[in-house]
């Protein structure tokens, strides 16, 4: 019977805590979520950063429910002393298991701090590149051109070589075409002037480039250089590529593909 009774009185004063602990439990998660979402209006009013506001929320709403999560222990009766000695244990334990993950963390603020790229730059970096869709606390995200999601840790983006192709607002366009060694350099060049000036897209300062950049084995190769908005890049680059083959096949000129010439003499 003593030990009935003795759960009864357990029951009794516990059980009311936990039920308390439960509610406030449900109410904070509650609160919390509010509080995330008022504080993300308010970035967006603010004008902050995307990359700042999509590392930070997650963060904050982490914290807080840590916060809360304390506070619920502490309402169930668990000494605070004892059980942040526990939870600092714990953390020690788990931050060496997570050692990579501390890293990438680490990483994650050195890029919203620095700001080597944001959302909607496109980079390339650890052997990948893509549109940055998302910077999170661990990891960024890319979209490749064809849709594929490209997962990277923060750490080794954050201390790698990357380059980002949306940092300037202009970008030069390099293309190089060969014409025959019996074709006129000069008419090969005004017809690629020609095109160019036609285009829009095409930037007049600086100042487009055409020249001859080499003598090649079977053709004479021309480059040709021209500056337009980061926006327009890719398009000026297919666009060109398919003119230009138009252009020289109106105005007979060959673009030669490699050939050997083999001499054969009878010896007697």
């Amino acid at each position: 019977m003593e030990i009935f009774e003795t759960i009864y009185a357990l029951a009794i004063e516990y059980g009311l805590k936990v039920l308390l602990a439960l509610v406030a439990l449900i109410i904070g998660l509650w609160i919390i979520k509010l509080i995330v979402k008022a504080i993300s209006r308010a970035m967006e009013k603010a004008n902050i950063d995307v990359t700042l506001r999509k590392f930070l929320l997650p963060l904050i709403n982490i914290l807080l429910k840590i916060m809360l999560f304390i506070s619920v222990i502490s309402m169930i009766g668990v000494e605070m002393t004892s059980f942040v000695a526990v939870l600092a244990a714990a953390g020690l334990a788990v931050g060496m298991a997570l050692s990579g993950s501390l890293q990438n963390f680490a990483g994650g603020v050195m890029i919203v701090l620095f700001k080597p790229f944001k959302v909607g730059d496109f980079i390339e970096a650890q052997g990948f590149s893509g549109t940055v869709s998302e910077i999170q606390i661990f990891n960024t995200i890319l979209k490749t051109p064809d849709n594929k999601t490209v997962i990277i840790p923060n750490g080794g983006l954050s201390t790698g070589a990357m380059v980002n192709y949306s940092a300037e607002p202009q970008r030069r366009v390099d293309l190089t075409f060969g014409i025959g060694y019996d074709d006129k350099i000069d008419h090969a060049k005004e017809v690629l002037k020609s095109l160019i000036d036609a285009d829009k897209r095409v930037l007049k300062n600086p100042e487009p480039f055409i020249a001859v950049s080499s003598l090649g084995d079977s053709s004479v190769n021309i480059v040709l250089r021209v500056w337009v908005e980061a926006a327009d890049y890719w398009d000026v680059f297919f666009d060109l590529n398919e003119t230009v083959k138009k252009s020289f096949d109106k105005n007979d000129i060959s673009i030669p593909y490699p050939q050997t010439f083999v001499h054969l003499s009878q010896v007697k």
